[in-house]
């Protein structure tokens, strides 16, 4: 068996994610392509799997971009580890210098392929210097699970995302475009012990996440509540949505558009777009001796014609 280099090996384990160069030496084999997708039915270089092998960087393992350097012997390398292997190839530790490979690039700019995302409905066909931009914004990319209360790294389609919260995190799940709900919590004092609140609704044949949380803003705490839309931004903006918290003839109403869940809920809490209750004002709507916090939030989603 043939031993392994441990400079290779090493620079695997050290590996990141390279976004390919924005320079001007990606245009001589890429200025004539656009990101749109190509017909189905156009004839297209056949993709082998060891023409795609060609094309990944030894080190990062992904696909390589203009310019693509070379050893002397041949040995390919992407220009985001060069840098990184102190000018000596990974394979034969030779010597890197500053030559490119043009051919490769040249086979690279002939290549047509299909969206990563295809198998979640994305048909369209892309050159290859335009297939990573569009699959950064491609409509069918899946999404995050949206649940906040822990680090869960499952990703889906809204159908299977929807299931996932239903079965994995036990979210509350309610039909209709109103909600009215009630958030109790012993020791309002303890913000680091905060439980997170879920609740999921269905509503103009769409899914929506309302979000209610305490939070540390500066010293004091406060409790944030917002909706999130299961969906791409741009459907979220044909919607509107009313939050009311109040008790003891005190209210506060906010109104608002629901933010996407490609934005995190970590982002869209700490801008702050949201109801944002002080602490003070949360426990004077409790009422009682101030020791138990007792929030009533209300609300309701609407489409704009």
């Amino acid at each position: 068996m043939a031993s392994v280099n441990p400079f290779f090996e090493d620079m695997r384990t050290k590996s990141e994610v390279i976004d390919p160069p924005q320079s001007e030496d990606m245009l001589d084999v890429g200025e004539i392509l656009n990101d749109s997708p190509q017909n189905i039915g156009k004839p297209n270089v056949a993709v082998t799997s060891s023409v795609r092998d060609l094309l990944e960087c030894p080190v990062c393992l992904n696909a390589m971009y203009p310019p693509i350097h070379q050893c002397s012997n041949g040995h390919t390398l992407c220009s985001g580890c060069k840098p990184r292997v102190h000018n000596r190839c990974p394979t034969c530790r030779h010597e890197l210098g500053n030559i490119r490979c043009l051919a490769l690039e040249k086979v690279a700019a002939s290549l047509e392929l299909p969206c990563k995302y295809q198998s979640y409905g994305c048909i369209g066909i892309y050159p290859y210097y335009s297939k990573l931009k569009h699959e950064s914004q491609c409509i069918y990319r899946p999404y995050n699970c949206p649940y906040a209360g822990s680090e869960c790294t499952i990703v889906g389609d809204i159908p299977s995302l929807v299931a996932h919260l239903k079965d994995d995190h036990k979210v509350d799940m309610h039909n209709g475009c109103t909600f009215n709900h009630r958030y109790v919590k012993s020791n309002p004092q303890e913000v680091e012990n905060a439980t997170w609140m879920l609740t999921v609704f269905s509503c103009f044949g769409q899914y929506f996440c309302l979000h209610f949380e305490a939070f540390q803003l500066g010293t004091a705490p406060v409790y944030i509540a917002f909706l999130r839309f299961m969906g791409d931004d741009v459907e979220a903006k044909s919607y509107n949505y009313s939050l009311e918290v109040g008790g003891h003839g005190r209210k506060m109403v906010w109104q608002g558009i629901p933010r996407s869940i490609r934005d995190s809920h970590r982002k869209v809490r700490d801008s702050f777009d949201g109801l944002i209750i002080q602490r003070n004002m949360a426990l004077s709507f409790s009422g009682g001796d101030r020791k138990e916090l007792k929030l009533r939030v209300t609300g309701r989603i609407w489409k704009e014609q």
